[in-house]
């Protein structure tokens, strides 16, 4: 006969070495003719408690052993009487998932989450037109001081970080052009080069890359900590519509600054192709806007600002977006920050790609 005499505290905490005893019992059940299981002197006693006890009186009767408990309080008594008209829970498979399985688990995971994040997107797009459209047929709906608030913050504060960077990479971009096309006997196309890919591609690109990390960013961190503390739900409270209140002012001071930044931007990039080309192919200042003139038309100056307003609407709205996503804890503004940079910036080259393709398609 075997007799199991329990004591103390039988809780989730404390059972996982009893757990491990009573499967060495369970292992030998058919050598248990009677097994008693005596509860007298536990203190506390819960559901995981009367799990693995039914379970070793199960695999004991099973074997042919007859099963007994003794001095059960009520509660422990309704735990196992439940238990046993439930049976005994089913063994947890373990499914061996092949590497190819578990590779296509995670694509079609990524794929539902991009396309949930496409239609989030699309919804939250047809919420800002709507909210234009009635500011177009009521203009005083417009909070003009947070737009132009925004307007400094999110634009023009960001000009002397704009004006370094293009100076620079337009410098190193003349210098790295100028070194590859000499060994052609080419280095007089140097300028023709700056000038192409910084009007129509680059300092638009770069400025909005800029923009998207400094106010894309700052746009979920402020409207994500006014959503923690609760203060979107105090203006729906208020009658205060938070698309007109917070949203619609930084998304029209962005599509209104952006194009500036990357005409500033283009300038900028520009004055550091003549730098370089002044010093390393001895090109005059006058030359040098002869040679930019020569280059570029009105159309390879107007491919760049047309993108603009596009990019500056899907960056604005991203990071607005993001931060009313933002829920109660100060982890998720930090989670949701992070997201709206990276979405922002795979966003606008994407729009990149597409406005070079159908421009390249058009012939301009």
């Amino acid at each position: 006969m075997l007799v199991f005499r329990a004591s103390g505290e039988w809780v989730v905490a404390a059972v996982s070495g009893v757990d491990r005893q009573l499967r060495d019992i369970d292992a030998g059940h058919g050598r248990v003719k009677q097994a008693v299981f005596d509860l007298g002197e536990v203190t506390r006693f819960d559901t995981s408690a009367a799990v693995i006890l039914s379970r070793c009186a199960y695999a004991l009767e099973q074997g042919g052993a007859r099963i007994e408990f003794r001095n059960l309080n009520e509660a422990q008594s309704l735990l196992l009487d439940k238990l046993a008209q439930d049976g005994p829970p089913e063994p947890v498979e373990k499914h061996d998932v092949g590497l190819y399985a578990h590779v296509a688990g995670n694509m079609g995971d990524a794929v539902l989450a991009v396309s949930r994040e496409t239609v989030g997107i699309v919804e939250f797009l047809g919420d800002v037109v709507a909210a234009v459209g009635r500011t177009i047929r009521r203009p005083a709906r417009l909070r003009w001081v947070p737009f132009v608030y925004h307007m400094e913050r999110a634009g023009f504060d960001a000009l002397p970080l704009i004006c370094l960077l293009t100076f620079l990479i337009g410098a190193v971009l003349a210098q790295q052009g100028a070194t590859q096309l000499a060994k052609f006997g080419a280095d007089y196309f140097t300028v023709n080069m700056v000038t192409i890919v910084f009007l129509r591609e680059v300092g638009l690109l770069l400025t909005a890359i800029i923009v998207a990390g400094r106010s894309g960013s700052a746009f979920t961190a402020e409207i994500g900590s006014m959503k923690m503390r609760e203060e979107i739900d105090a203006m729906r409270t208020l009658g205060l519509d938070p698309m007109d209140m917070l949203i619609l002012p930084r998304v029209l001071a962005l599509v209104v600054t952006l194009p500036m930044l990357a005409f500033v931007a283009d300038l900028m990039g520009l004055l550091g192709g003549g730098v370089v080309s002044y010093f390393m192919l001895g090109m005059s200042p006058g030359l040098y806007i002869d040679r930019v003139r020569d280059a570029a038309d009105f159309w390879t100056f107007a491919v760049g600002i047309i993108k603009a307003p596009f990019m500056a609407a899907l960056i604005a709205m991203v990071g607005c977006r993001a931060g009313l996503l933002v829920t109660g804890s100060a982890e998720s503004v930090g989670q949701q920050t992070t997201h709206s940079v990276v979405r922002s910036i795979f966003l606008v080259i994407i729009v990149d790609a597409i406005f070079a393709m159908f421009f390249t398609a058009v012939g301009v």
